[in-house]
C-alpha cells in the first residue's frame, strides 16, 4: 500500500472516529472560521497574498476609521466584499452541516465568518460572531435594510443616518447577544466540532475551551495545526472540510 494510500485510510478512521463521537452526542455546537469560506472560493482578507487594492491593506478599510475619515474607500471596499460573495455559493460542507441538523446531528453553528453561506445552506440556528453581509442597518438609529440598500446610491436612512454593512468593523466590539449565546451553546455541547479556524482571534477562541471545561468532547478540523490541538480529542489536518464532511455523512 503507498504512502498516499495509508494517508488516506488514516483521514477515513478518523472520521469514523468524528462519526462515533456525533452518534454518542446530545448535544453537537459546530464552530467555524475563514477556512470554512475560502472553501467556496471567498478571500481570506487577513493573507497578505490577496493583491487587493494595490497594496493597501484591507483591513485598514474594514475600521471605523475608514468608516468616518475615508468613507468612499469604505464604500468601494464593501461593495467589492459584497459582489465577491455574489460570484460565490456554499460549498458541498455548508449544505452537509445543513443535513446534518435537519436530521437533529448538529443542534447550533457558531460563526466568525460573515457571509450568511450557513443561512443559504438551510441552517437554521447560527450564531454570527463578527455580523452579516446578508444585511445592512443605519450607523445613526439601527434601523435593518436588505444589503442591495447599501448596493444602491441611497446610503441615507429616514433618519439622516449612514447606512452601513451589518458587519463588526475594526474598532467595534462584538455583539453582545451572540457572544452570549455563543457560550451558552459552548458551555451545552457535549461535542464542540472546530471547522477551518485558527483559533488565534479572541474571544472567539475561548469558546472551544469553555466547551472542554464543561465535559466536551473537542474536535479539531483544520488545514494547519491550532494552538488547541493538544487539547483536542481529535484533529483532522490538511483537509478540505467540504470532502471530510461528505465522507462522514456517507
Amino acid at each position: 500500500m503507498g504512502k498516499s494510500d495509508s494517508g488516506k485510510n488514516h483521514v477515513l478512521k478518523q472520521i469514523n472516529q468524528l462519526k462515533e463521537y456525533m452518534n454518542e452526542s446530545t448535544y453537537t455546537v459546530v464552530f467555524t472560521g475563514a477556512g470554512m469560506s475560502t472553501e467556496a472560493g471567498l478571500p481570506d482578507f487577513r493573507s497578505a497574498s490577496t493583491g487587493l487594492w494595490n497594496g493597501i491593506n484591507p483591513l485598514e478599510l474594514a475600521s471605523t476609521h475608514a468608516l468616518e475619515k475615508n468613507r468612499q474607500a469604505f464604500i468601494d471596499f464593501y461593495r467589492y466584499r459584497v459582489e465577491s460573495l455574489r460570484s460565490c455559493k456554499p460549498h458541498s460542507g455548508h449544505y452537509t452541516l445543513s443535513e446534518l441538523e435537519a436530521k437533529g446531528l448538529i443542534h447550533a453553528i457558531i460563526t466568525q465568518n460573515v457571509d450568511g453561506f450557513h443561512h443559504t445552506a438551510g441552517n437554521k440556528k447560527v450564531e454570527e460572531l463578527h455580523g452579516t453581509l446578508r444585511t445592512s442597518h443605519c450607523n445613526s438609529c439601527g434601523k435593518r435594510y436588505p444589503i442591495d440598500r447599501f448596493m444602491s446610491d441611497d446610503l441615507v436612512c429616514t433618519c439622516g443616518g449612514f447606512i452601513r454593512p451589518s458587519v463588526v468593523l475594526f474598532g467595534e466590539s462584538l455583539p453582545p447577544e451572540a457572544l452570549d449565546q455563543a457560550e451558552v451553546e459552548a458551555q451545552n455541547a457535549d461535542l464542540f466540532i472546530v471547522m477551518g479556524s485558527s483559533l488565534t482571534v479572541s474571544p472567539a477562541n475561548l469558546f472551544p475551551m469553555i466547551a472542554k471545561r464543561h465535559g466536551a468532547r473537542l474536535v479539531i478540523m483544520n488545514m494547519d495545526e491550532t494552538d488547541l490541538d493538544d487539547q483536542a480529542d481529535l484533529v483532522i489536518n490538511g483537509e478540505k472540510i467540504g470532502w471530510v464532511l461528505e465522507e462522514l455523512e456517507r
